[in-house]
């Protein structure tokens, strides 16, 4: 029972780094990264699909996104949507692919952003906080209706303090190097 309670833990922990990691993805930095555009959705073929299930995104140059459909014709449905988007950069087309070119952030921007950066992976941190309240409980009322021992309990609280403390370093770790990505100039 113990294990299993862990390894759920576990399982649940690192699916909190990796959302953590998926939402830093999308903020945007001084350099192109194509995480920029994924949660971008795009309405063609009477749906709506992802931009990265209708065209190639690349980064040719460093401060640039090449956007590279795989069907010319929903080009203009792209560039309609970049346009609509939370981005703030004007798309520019010549009817094969689209560019957008990354402007350099100012100083209050990147300041915006690190904030942003640091929300984030608060509510990283509170989701590995959360999962380990929930197996607290299950280990206390496992303990309660004598299913575990009071020695069983306390080393499966110590695994699982173990647990968040380095999933909790694994966000502070890829919050730092976010945060530096930020501040470089």
């Amino acid at each position: 029972m113990i294990p299993d309670l862990l390894k759920d833990a576990e399982e649940k922990m690192k699916k909190a780094v990796e959302a953590t990691q998926q939402e830093f993805a999308q903020i945007r930095t001084g350099r192109a990264n194509p995480g920029l555009v994924e949660h971008i959705k795009v309405d063609v073929y009477g749906s709506t699909l992802p931009i990265n299930q209708l065209a190639a995104v690349t980064v040719p140059e460093p401060r640039q996104l090449l956007i590279t459909p795989y069907d010319k014709n929903v080009i203009a449905a792209i560039e309609k949507t970049l346009m609509k988007s939370d981005l703030g950069m004007t798309p520019n087309s010549d009817g094969i692919s689209i560019r957008l070119n990354i402007p350099q952030l100012n100083e209050q921007r990147r300041k915006d952003l690190t904030k942003q950066v640091n929300q984030k992976a608060e509510h990283g941190r509170v989701s590995i906080r959360t999962v380990r309240q929930e197996v607290q409980k299950k280990l206390q009322q496992a303990k309660k209706s004598s299913e575990i021992s009071e020695d069983d309990e306390r080393r499966a609280m110590d695994s699982l303090q173990k647990l968040v403390d380095r999933y909790i370093v694994q966000v502070d770790d890829i919050t730092k190097v976010k945060d530096a990505e930020l501040l470089e100039v």
